[in-house]
């Protein structure tokens, strides 16, 4: 889990116990040996609450989807972008 993700999370509001992961090393190191699937689901949720938590910390008024969601969405994107490069599968489909 990207540490950076659990501090946003965090500043935003959000409560999560010890929230580690596994590194990045590791997780390489796995796909090397067989490993074909890996879950990614927390950090997807934890990206997709956080910037909710945020855009809506920033303005508490807001109430039109469209204008918080978007950058949750976005959020997830780069969380995705980021996992395919490290378990070497961009271009791959």
């Amino acid at each position: 889990m990207p540490q950076e993700l659990v501090e946003r999370f965090r500043a935003a509001g959000g409560e999560i116990g010890e929230a580690a992961g596994i590194h990045p090393e590791d997780i390489k190191k796995a796909i090397s040996l067989g490993v074909a699937k890996i879950n990614t689901d927390t950090d997807l949720r934890l990206a997709f609450t956080a910037l909710i938590r945020e855009t809506l910390g920033k303005n508490p008024k807001e109430f039109d989807p469209r204008k918080y969601l978007g950058p949750a969405r976005e959020a997830v994107k780069e969380v995705v972008k980021s996992r395919m490069e490290l378990f070497g599968s961009v271009g791959r489909a």
